[in-house]
This record gives C-alpha cells, structure tokens and sequence, in this order.
C-alpha cells in the first residue's frame, strides 16, 4: 500500500493532526501518530430485494421520470374502517326512511413531503380493492413491491398542482353511484360492523397517471379520510347535513407500491440482491435512493495491511467524506441532510447499523457551505471504529458499509457519489494510525 502523508508527533503538548487531537500522555511515550489518505475504497450500487412500506404513517402517491434512476411511481393501498356503522338515530326505527345521500368525497391531508416538480399537474385516479389488504407472509407486513388486485373502474379522479407547503389537504369527489349504493348498504342495515362492511368495501387503492404527473405526494395516514354526506329530508323544511368517516385504522394495513423501471438508464442492469454493480460500469459513481431499495456499497479491500504498519498499532479515527455529484442534485432534486449507514457482509445482509466506539448509531452528516464549485459539500462519516474492527479480524471475511437515506421506506430521494476516481467528486479518506 501508498501512504500519501505520514506524519510522526514526538513533543510533551497536545498535537493536532487535522481535526484529531492526540494527547501529551501518549506523545511523551515517543509514539507515532500517522495520517493515511491512499487507502483503496471500493463503490458499487446494490438494490435491496424488498423494502416494508407498510405502518409507515404515509401515502405516497405520484409518479416521475427521473432522468437517472428511470421512471418513479408510488401507488397506495389501504383498508378503511369507521367508528360508527349507523346512520344517525334519535331512536325511532323509521327515522333513517328519511335520510337521502348527498355526496362522498376522499380529504387528503399533505405532511409535507413531495418529491420531484410540483409545479406540473399531477392526476391520481382511486380504485376499488378486489382483494383484501392482508398480507402473503406470515410477517404480517407489506412491501415496496406488493401488489393488490383492484377494480379497472374509477371510483373518483383528480388533476392538480400539488402545494404541500401552502395547502392543508386535496378533497377528490368520488363517484355518485359508488357513494349511493354504499349508503344504502348502512340504511337498510346490511352493513353493521366493520366485518360486513370490509366484505363489501375491502379498500381503495390510489393510482397515479403515467402521462403527465412529475412529482410524489405524502399524505397524512392518520388525518386522511373518504367521507361520506347525507342529510335527513323533511317537506318544506331545511335539510339537515350529517356525515360518515373512513379513516385508515390500522396503520399496517396501509402501504405504498414503489417501483421503478431503470430501462435505458445506468442502472438497467442492476443485479439481483446478493451482489453488486461496480462503480466502474457507472461512470464512476454510486448511487442511492429510498423506496426502490437501491443503496450504495463501500468496500475497504485492503484494509488488513494496515496492521502492518507496526508491531503495536490502532486506528484511533477516521474519516470518509462522499462527494455528490456535480449536476445530479438541484431544488427539484435536494440533498437529504443525512445518510443512514449499515454494516453488511459480502451478500449484503445487514448485521446491524454502523456505530462508533461506544455503540452509538452514526450517520453520514452533509456539510452544507456552497462554494463556487462546490467542493465543500459532502457527507462526513466516522469510521474509525469500524476500520479497527475490520483490521484486527483473524477471519478472511469482510464486512461492507450501505449507504442509505434515513426515510428508505416512506420517500423516493436520491444521491448520486463519486468513487474514489471520479473526476470531480472522489470519495476522500482520512485515517490516524497510533503506533505504540
């Protein structure tokens, strides 16, 4: 191995090396602090076979044509339920004779979330469930790539211009027939619980168009509802409004269908979940994004050597700073503020979330101070720990890190990172070695 830098400390005062401070103690035993900056990283991107979607507290909705990771699209599924399966009574039998329906509506309430140009219209339509939101496994939960079977009729279709900074909530009117007929279902009394209710309405499933929606929604799981209005009629007299709620109950039993189709893309040839697609075969970069599990994989192949360096010896810091892409990020397409970090074997199964010295999950912290060419912003990551660990192991077995994005399973962000040759954005390692 290359060693760019190496610098040997031997004073009785505290010694800076960077940003890692060395103690007096130490130093007056005569040790060496050295500074490694040329050690190998290895980027590739991974796609993880599945993400749970579902007990999330979102419904994504939306689809957009991303112009690297392909075409985006969030469909969301969900069971509604009620807390009253009655219409309103005073306690006479015949009173609901009178009751007539008026109208049913689905109230969206935004959280705030969204993706992609919501300055363009986005058009969603909701569809009847014909299949109940039950999962296959006997996990008990649903994921990015469930699917539900659903009705090809519309029960309701809206084209707007998402505004989920500035609106509260998007009222979609659902159709009359669909509204009457399931009123009727409470007036005469054949829909009285949530079971004879469920058999009749199993859930709706809200699916985005293809042809001119740019941008993925989030919504409120909790707050969000279809209501239902009707009123009680009475001759020469005003009607009195009433109305019904179905919310989402169960959290679980609501989820969002994230896919996409990378065709034509870099990452057309994505391989299946157990292995890799080097950084060489995509310019030179990594790539990361939530919903469609795919993640970026570092790999330290030479890490081991650095025991060599003397008979007693430790990583005593590290730091890893990953560079985005110059052009792959914008306010259409923002920086998250930070990486969610795994430790993974050569199969990329997680054992566990990347931590320090003293058993605390770190993250990747994006430094946000713009420069004219933006060589400032990146991701600072800790690695000292995990390096010390993968040096001193006896086995021939190496653990990798996965870079993903905090939300992995409720939004559709992106990163794009350099490697350690891309031509402007290299990944840059810094580690402090303490011989003894």
């Amino acid at each position: 191995m290359l060693f760019l830098a190496i610098t040997a400390i031997s004073c009785g005062t505290d010694a800076d090396a960077g940003e890692f401070v060395v103690g007096s103690d130490y130093l007056a035993l005569g040790n060496k602090v050295i500074l490694i900056d040329t050690v190998t990283v290895d980027m590739s991107t991974i796609n993880f076979d599945s993400l749970v979607t579902s007990n999330q507290s979102r419904i994504l909705i939306g689809n957009y044509e991303d112009p690297l990771y392909g075409k985006v699209k969030s469909n969301s599924y969900f069971e509604l339920a009620s807390d009253s399966y009655t219409l309103k009574n005073s306690g006479s039998d015949t009173e609901t004779t009178n009751y007539v329906f008026d109208s049913i509506s689905m109230i969206l309430k935004y959280d705030k979330y969204y993706y992609g140009d919501t300055t363009k219209v986005q058009t969603f339509d909701i569809h009847r469930l014909t299949q109940r939101v039950k999962p296959n496994t006997d996990d008990n939960s649903f994921y990015n790539n469930s699917v539900l079977s659903y009705s090809d009729e519309s029960l309701g279709t809206i084209s707007y211009k998402p505004r989920p900074l500035e609106k509260d909530s998007v009222n979609i009117k659902m159709s009359d027939a669909f509204g009457a007929a399931l009123f009727q279902k409470f007036k005469k009394r054949e829909i009285t619980d949530f079971d004879t209710f469920n058999e009749y309405l199993k859930g709706l499933v809200l699916v985005p168009s293809t042809s001119n929606s740019a941008s993925v929604i989030g919504f409120h799981v909790a707050t969000s509802k279809v209501r239902l209005y009707y009123s009680k009629y009475q001759a020469d007299t005003e009607e009195v409004p009433f109305i019904m709620d179905f919310t989402i109950l169960d959290a679980a039993k609501q989820f969002n269908g994230i896919s996409s189709d990378k065709t034509g893309t870099l990452l057309e040839n994505l391989p299946v979940s157990t292995s890799k697609l080097s950084s060489t075969l995509t310019n030179r970069q990594g790539f990361i994004q939530s919903g469609t599990g795919v993640a970026c994989r570092i790999d330290f192949p030479n890490i081991k050597q650095l025991k060599y360096i003397a008979a007693n010896g430790a990583i005593v810091d590290a730091q890893m700073l990953l560079k985005p892409v110059n052009n792959t990020y914008s306010e259409q397409y923002p920086l998250a503020d930070s990486l969610k970090i795994y430790v993974a074997d050569n199969l990329n199964r997680v054992s566990g979330s990347l931590v320090n010295s003293a058993g605390t999950a770190v993250y990747g912290i994006l430094n946000k101070k713009t420069d004219e060419f933006n060589e400032n912003i990146g991701y600072t990551v800790p690695i000292g720990a995990f390096l010390q660990k993968e040096m001193l192991k006896e086995s021939d077995s190496r653990s990798s890190l996965i870079l993903t994005l905090p939300a992995i399973s409720k939004a559709v962000n992106r990163v794009v990172l350099g490697d350690q040759k891309h031509v402007n954005n290299k990944i840059q390692i810094k580690i402090y070695y303490i011989s003894y």
